[in-house]
């Protein structure tokens, strides 16, 4: 009689969507809750118990005042002319830019974006300036894949415009979906202008940095806020960063904090309003603000002056306090015409990254959600990218819409060319993770061609689908130069792969598409290859001359040959001794 402990039945979850197009392989789907298209949870993580409700509410509760209801749609008055992506979705326009987000996102029509950014829920950051140069229009929200961002800019002690713009076309080659300029020193105007004109995604700045260029903090008025909001915006900025949340009142919650407050434009506002004795000019000025906003469609991205810089202040009383502002800022935008983004921590422990996601789903009425990790540990500095990416995967799941990269150089300095690689690629991680994790359609299909072709030993498809193909193939060739039936890291006899793919009884490996059957000594190594085994210091730099001037003739594998070591040629013995010398 068998144990009952080892019965054969279970159950699973309930099933979300299957984020393989074809359904390919075993996997039952996600686990993730069924879509929710058009409604507020869209691509959501099934809730654990005790998480706050999404809200009942969305932009289509906040209108301008001029604006009526009648026979079930809204009314413009008249002579209204719609400049903002989301007045033409209320008033049910397409936009070329809607159309644009929808071939990228391939799994959302047309009218669903629209109705997504009528509701508040998705943002299109597309200045009109910038579209007059090479900005491709994309979105960020939870119906949407989940989007990164890169953040550079010069600092008073390190770095330059060209070198900034260098860092942004680096960025983007290596999937950032955005990028903020966060310049603090050199010629801020010429290195945002640089960036502007050269990049084909959307840049967003934090205005205060400019603000305070040669002036102190408590000298900032009104006059100085507004024109530079206006400056920035004609120059083509895409979304802004306001501080706008951080308000008098919640300057006494942050003295028992045991790092105070890490954003510099929170840290800078609570100076002024201490110096001054008044409410914070950007919170006062709001309304004024959103109509220079509007008047060329930069999205508010607003910040979270108060996050937390370390675990032990995370999901306090300021940070959640400045959060229901954030709700209250969100409302008055829309009312405005203005699209919204919300931005959020920072440091928080694992367990509590859930809670800080849906709390600002209940707060922001659904507006996507933009944050910065959060790090899930504080003792890592030079590895927070990974620190970092893992809390954003979490976030991602259960709902940011977008996540700010963090790269090694966070909390140490000014993130170099390598730095900015290290970052996006983790946080690509983090947000493809969160997609196939949420069942966003398609989102497996890449991962699904890459299993093929590695169950096959197609070493070259395999390379070639990888993310990051050079490092994928440099650190292949530097143990075992040769893309045979096996790997240097199990070796002949114990490849399991290798093992599968004979069993005749088993699918693996036998796709047709990614049959290779003629094994052969790989190319010489590219520059970028070269460079990522010298930067390893594994391989003696003889042995990386080889690997970059070898020729095919090299151990037999010429066109129409198979490799010396291949298991067809070679018995156990004769491919491990060749796999050795090759070492």
């Amino acid at each position: 009689m068998p144990n009952a402990s080892n019965s054969q039945t279970w159950s699973l979850p309930p099933l979300g969507a299957n984020p393989s197009s074809a359904g390919a392989g075993t996997n039952p789907g996600s686990f993730a809750c069924k879509p929710d298209l058009g409604g507020a949870l869209a691509f959501s993580s099934p809730d654990t118990p005790g998480m706050p409700a999404p809200s009942d509410k969305t932009a289509w509760d906040f209108m301008p005042a001029d604006w009526n209801y009648a026979d079930g749609h809204w009314v413009a008055p008249a002579g209204f002319t719609p400049v903002t992506q989301l007045e033409h979705a209320r008033l049910g326009s397409v936009t070329s830019e809607m159309q644009r987000v929808a071939e990228r996102e391939g799994h959302l029509t047309p009218e669903q974006v629209r109705d997504e950014v009528a509701a508040g829920r998705m943002v299109i950051p597309a200045n009109p300036v910038h579209l007059g140069y090479k900005l491709d229009p994309m979105a960020i929200g939870r119906a949407s894949h989940t989007k990164i961002n890169a953040n550079m800019g010069a600092s008073p002690v390190s770095s330059n415009t060209a070198e900034e713009v260098e860092k942004l076309h680096w960025a983007e080659r290596w999937g950032a979906d955005t990028v903020m300029d966060l310049s603090t020193g050199g010629d801020l105007d010429a290195t945002r202008e640089a960036i502007i004109r050269g990049s084909t995604v959307p840049i967003g700045t934090v205005p205060i940095y400019s603000m305070i260029i040669g002036r102190q903090i408590e000298d900032l008025d009104a006059d100085m806020i507004l024109s530079c909001l206006e400056h920035q915006a004609q120059q083509g900025v895409d979304y802004f960063t306001i501080h706008a949340g951080v308000l008098r009142e919640h300057l006494t919650y942050v003295q028992k904090r045991l790092i105070g407050i890490v954003s510099r434009g929170g840290s800078m506002l609570a100076k002024w309003m201490i110096h001054h004795g008044e409410q914070n000019p950007m919170y006062t000025l709001w309304d004024d603000i959103c109509q220079i906003m509007r008047r060329y469609d930069v999205t508010f991205s607003i910040g979270d002056g108060l996050r937390p810089g370390g675990l032990a202040d995370a999901t306090d009383h300021a940070q959640l306090a400045e959060l229901s502002t954030l709700g209250e800022l969100t409302e008055r935008a829309w009312a405005n015409g203005c699209q919204v983004m919300v931005e959020g921590p920072g440091h928080v422990p694992f367990d509590q990254i859930e809670y800080n996601m849906k709390l600002q789903r209940e707060r922001c009425h659904g507006a996507p959600f933009y944050v910065l990790g959060p790090l899930v540990t504080d003792i890592f500095p030079g590895y927070d990218h990974i620190t970092s990416c893992i809390g954003a995967t979490a976030a991602g799941y259960h709902g940011a819409a977008m996540l700010c990269y963090v790269t090694p150089k966070e909390h140490l300095g000014l993130p170099k060319r390598d730095d900015v690689k290290q970052g996006v690629i983790a946080y690509k991680i983090a947000a493809h993770a969160a997609d196939v994790a949420l069942g966003i359609p398609g989102a497996r299909d890449h991962d699904d061609e890459l299993t093929k072709a590695r169950a096959a030993l197609n070493w070259e498809k395999h390379f070639e689908l990888a993310y990051d193909s050079d490092t994928a193939r440099a650190y292949h060739d530097e143990d075992l130069d040769v893309d045979t039936d096996f790997c240097a890291m199990c070796g002949h006899d114990w490849c399991s792969v290798r093992i599968s793919k004979e069993i005749q009884e088993f699918a693996s490996g036998k796709d047709d598409a990614y049959a290779q059957n003629q094994p052969k000594v790989t190319l010489a190594l590219t520059p970028d290859q070269q460079e990522i085994l010298e930067k390893r210091g594994v391989l003696s730099p003889e042995e990386i001359h080889r690997l970059a001037s070898k020729t095919r003739t090299a151990m037999g594998a010429e066109s129409g040959h198979q490799a010396a070591c291949h298991s067809d040629r070679a018995d156990d013995a004769e491919a491990e001794a060749l796999q050795t010398s090759s070492l």
